[in-house]
């Protein structure tokens, strides 16, 4: 989780662009980042994959009104609405962009083309027909705020009894990498996301970075089977509260309008 998923770039600026708040070209342009292109394919009326302009476009005529997205793991279908056949693509892809008015998802295949030295990657979007029902398990920016704030803290509790938090020198030079990389110029969210959906995210971000620095950073000082039992017991619940804000911070600006 040390960087945005593609699946909230793409609900980030396709409501933006939905809300007219950006430019077609400027919402491509962020949604594809440092991907070498993006195309959508098995879009009602096309016979070929087309390009992420013409294909939001075509969403919003098919009568979308937002984009929300979907971060569903092993165990927990986060954000996913069904049918099975959509929920098992986006849990392989472990993300996913569900279209609110137009019953229908996207699930992003990730190609890498070229010689050795010179690898870009490509993205073949996969739309396919959802169930409009109410998403799993997504809180709201409220809860997902507090339970970041009480998750963070009891796991830190603990990682820091068994000495494996990942806070050493290395850990924190690559938080600090990874925070600088967030600063230098890139918004967290589009515009037009409310100010708490960006400081949920960021937080939510952050404490994502931290989990994968501490599982990816050995056994530290966990030198028994109970203790590294105990360090996984106390990352997972992190874990999953990080990806719950993820979302709920993607898709405030889709539930406030539902709202209104």
């Amino acid at each position: 989780m040390l960087s945005e998923p593609r699946a909230g770039r793409l609900a980030a600026w396709g409501n933006a662009l939905i809300a007219q708040m950006v430019s077609p070209d400027d919402a491509v342009i962020a949604i594809v980042g440092e991907d070498a292109v993006h195309r959508v394919e098995g879009l009602p009326g096309e016979s070929a994959p087309v390009g992420l302009t013409l294909a939001l476009g075509r969403l919003r005529a098919l009568g979308a009104s937002g984009l929300r997205i979907a971060l569903p793991a092993p165990g927990h279908p986060l954000g996913l609405s069904g049918p099975p056949d959509f929920n098992a693509r986006a849990l392989e892809a472990e993300e996913a962009v569900i279209c609110e008015g137009a019953a229908l998802g996207l699930v992003p295949e990730v190609y890498e083309a070229g010689p050795e030295g010179d690898v870009h990657v490509e993205v073949v979007w996969r739309c396919l027909p959802v169930r409009e029902a109410p998403p799993a398990d997504v809180p709201s920016l409220g809860e997902a705020e507090r339970e970041l704030a009480e998750a963070l803290r009891d796991a830190t509790e603990v990682l820091t009894r068994l000495d494996v938090a990942g806070s050493g020198p290395v850990a924190e030079a690559a938080v600090e990498a990874y925070r600088a990389r967030a600063e230098q110029g890139r918004d967290v969210l589009a515009p037009g996301y409310p100010p708490r959906a960006v400081r949920v995210l960021e937080l939510a971000q952050r404490v994502g970075a931290l989990v994968t620095l501490a599982s990816e950073n050995g056994h530290g000082g966990a030198v028994s089977a109970s203790e590294i039992a105990a360090r996984g017991e106390a990352l997972r619940p992190v874990e999953r509260v990080a990806r719950r804000a993820q979302v709920a911070a993607y898709n405030s600006v889709v539930v406030e309008r539902g709202m209104r």
